[in-house]
Formats: structure tokens, sequence, C-alpha cells
């Protein structure tokens, strides 16, 4: 999230985190850019009126590095104009100040269901159904209840069906790229994920690659 409204930032970041997103801000243009470069995200939150480097400016020069994440531009403007700038730079979507958070949770899930050919609405991992827009998981169709950051972590694993994921990858994307804590967390997560999403249907659906990371796998029986 690139927004230089150091208040409105806190607010929004503590909101999002509580939906299971992980969030990392920047307060102006050139970090924001510099942090989207860097690093692979799901989406982008981007205000326009930036310090140093404009929100058209980023966009413009994400898009001209091949770097096609989703972004939402956020803007104090209302004006056809502004709006149409925001999308003929590379914007996927927009919103005007001030805007319900409600309404932006909705619009940044909206983009990640469509943001790229390989999010379907619905990642499926043999019976295990993990819906993003929903925020829900199943199995053989029996809701399993997730916390939100249990959510991030399956829904990761979910999205790199059958491929081995690092700690490293699973804590920057469901913490964020600075988190500093204890990495064991992903431990106890793991553990917790088993017992709700493998256990009480005796399968072994989350495997440990040991010195690797974690899959999920289809074939879980």
């Amino acid at each position: 999230m690139v927004e230089d409204d150091k208040r409105l930032a806190s607010t929004l970041r503590r909101g999002l985190e509580a939906e299971g997103f992980a969030v990392d801000n920047a307060l102006d243009g050139e970090q924001g850019l510099w942090l989207a470069s860097e690093n692979a995200y799901d989406a982008i939150v981007l205000d326009i009126m930036l310090p140093k480097v404009n929100g058209f400016q980023v966009c413009a020069r994400l898009r001209e590095l091949g770097n096609w994440t989703p972004i939402l531009m956020l803007t104090a403007k209302d004006g056809d104009l502004d709006e149409a700038e925001a999308l003929d730079t590379g914007a996927d979507d927009y919103l005007t100040k001030p805007f319900s958070y409600v309404v932006l949770v909705a619009h940044l899930r909206a983009l990640l269901r469509r943001g790229a050919a390989e999010r379907p609405v619905q990642l499926t991992v043999g019976d295990l159904i993990v819906d993003p827009a929903t925020r829900t998981c199943s199995r053989g169709g029996r809701l399993i209840e997730l916390t939100a950051k249990e959510f991030s972590i399956v829904e990761f694993l979910a999205r790199r069906n059958g491929e081995v994921v690092s700690k490293a990858d699973l804590l920057e994307h469901a913490w964020d790229f600075a988190y500093d804590g204890d990495p064991s967390v992903i431990e106890v997560h793991m553990s917790n994920i088993r017992r709700k999403i493998d256990k009480p249907f005796r399968v072994h659906s989350l495997r440990t690659v040991r010195g690797s990371g974690y899959r999920l796998v289809p074939d879980g029986r």
C-alpha cells in the first residue's frame, strides 16, 4: 500500500491485516516503486497524490518494467479526467476518497480474483476447495473454520498446488517482508492447519519437505 497519510495508512493496514492480508506500507512514490519492483505482491493499493513520485508515474513505470500486479488507485480528486488517466496509465481499478472500507476490501478481492489467468475464482487441491472471494475453505462439502492467518497460508499453498513453498516465502506472504520474529511460528500454524484440514478427514495433504518447506498435494489419502 502506497499512501502518504500516515494515519489513514495505519488504519487501513490494521483493517486489512484483520482480513488476513499481509501489508507493506510505503509513504512516498519512490519507496513504493522500489518495494513493488523488489517484491512479489498480490495487489497494490496506490494513492495518486504522493511525495517525490506521484501515483500516475509509479503505475506507468511499473507497467513499463513489465510488472502487471493488479493496482487499485486511490485519489482525493473526483473527476472523469483523473479516473481516465488512472486507467490509461495501467491501473486496474480506482476509488475516490472518502471511500467505504468495506468497498475497498471488495474491490481488492475482485482484483485478486481476476488479476491473472492462474487465479481462478476457487482454488482446488483434490477435494479441498479454497475460495479467496469468500475467505472460506472446505473439504468434501464440509466447511473448515480457519483463522485469517491460517487461511492466508492455505490459500498461498493452494495457489502453488503441489509445489514446495519455503518457510521464508510463507513468512513474507502471510506476515510481511520485514518480519523478524521467530520463524518457528510457521510450524505452530502448520500443526493447527493439519489438525483442521487433514486429521478430521483422515488425509495427509499438507506435507513437510524436510529442509525445504511445505507443499499441499491433492492425493492426500
